[in-house]
């Protein structure tokens, strides 16, 4: 069975490895402080550097949402003026790389439209309404339930 390779660290952890940062320490030094991944040490130094020590203490699970003009100008960042997407973070308050690799990508492929927001949901108006049967409708609908009924009690 295929264990989950990514692990939750406690905020202890991490607000120790805010105040290593804040005095000046890499993310080598503090992997090999702390005895974690340097892989999760660069990125919580990416996340520290981009929203402070208050970005890297909130462990909460929940999504952040941007603004279409935050999203525009990150990805015009990256792409346009050539800022690395750790510069776009810090410049953007944006918590993550993910999003920004996300918004170059869309950006690339559909410009300025593809960052825009999507309605949610199915289109309005989207299914058709079955206009009500007929008195007939409903009657021939009945004999045809009641003849597979038959046809089905025959075959027992």
């Amino acid at each position: 069975m295929a264990q989950d390779m990514r692990v939750k660290y406690d905020v202890a952890l991490r607000r120790k490895a805010a105040d290593l940062f804040g005095r000046g320490l890499g993310y080598r030094a503090v992997s090999t402080e702390l005895e974690i991944p340097r892989r999760t040490a660069k990125g919580w130094q990416r996340r520290f550097r981009a929203t402070g020590a208050e970005g890297l203490l909130d462990v909460g699970g929940s999504q952040y949402r941007y603004s279409f003009e935050t999203k525009l100008a990150a990805a015009r960042a990256v792409v346009e003026e050539g800022a690395t997407r750790s510069e776009a973070m810090a410049r953007f308050g944006v918590r993550s790389e993910a999003p920004i690799s996300k918004w170059v990508k869309s950006y690339r492929e559909g410009g300025e439209e593809a960052l825009r927001p999507k309605p949610k949901g199915w289109p309005r108006g989207s299914g058709s309404r079955a206009a009500p049967m007929t008195r007939e409708q409903e009657l021939e609908r009945e004999v045809r339930r009641l003849e597979a009924e038959v046809a089905y009690l025959k075959n027992r």
